[in-house]
């Protein structure tokens, strides 16, 4: 049963789309096998974290340095959200650019964010639950991130009146952001 991983338009973000089995009793699928995620070059997970959302939420953009940077692979359990990446490498082509992708409970999709990038959703949906398996335990003081909104990355995040942290809404301008990712 393997899942099938599609490259995006910034090629080490990645999208998994699991092969289902549908009957009248429900639904069946391998949503994490070690194994072909690790063939498709996707860093090994060790934990796994969980966030409860509503409608109109924005978590992020967020990010960890090195050395604890982290790789994500997140999917949404029960909701919708749009889940976005922000590539902040360094010297990379795409430095500042985003990708995004829907993810439900519907779709069973699933987005890989490796280390050097920003990580941020919005819920579509009433309320999402949302799991992210990370390849390095949180680190305070490694922690980073970009103010939502800001104008040069410019994401349309299909919220008209979001609900942010206080903490997000302290979260610099990419221009301003302190990171070492660095392309190679």
């Amino acid at each position: 049963m393997n899942s099938i991983f599609k490259k995006l338009a910034i090629s080490e973000v990645i999208l998994i789309e699991p092969k289902k089995f549908s009957d009248k009793r429900g639904f069946f699928f391998e949503n994490f096998k070690e194994e072909n995620f690790l063939l498709n070059g996707i860093t090994k997970m060790i934990q796994d974290n969980i966030s409860h959302s509503t409608f109109g939420v924005i978590r992020g953009l967020h990010y960890q340095k090195n050395p604890k940077a982290q790789a994500k692979l997140v999917t949404a359990i029960t909701g919708k959200i749009f889940d976005v990446a922000v590539d902040i490498r360094k010297n990379s082509p795409t430095y500042g650019k985003w990708v995004g992708e829907i993810l439900s409970n519907e779709n069973h999709r699933s987005l890989y964010i490796p280390e050097g990038f920003a990580h941020g959703f919005s819920v579509l949906s009433e309320k999402a639950d949302v799991i992210y398996k990370v390849s390095s335990e949180y680190s305070q003081e490694n922690e980073g991130g970009i103010i939502w909104n800001d104008p040069t990355i410019n994401i349309p995040w299909s919220v008209k009146q979001p609900i942010i942290s206080e903490k997000d809404n302290l979260l610099p301008l990419l221009e301003n952001i302190d990171t070492n990712f660095i392309y190679d």
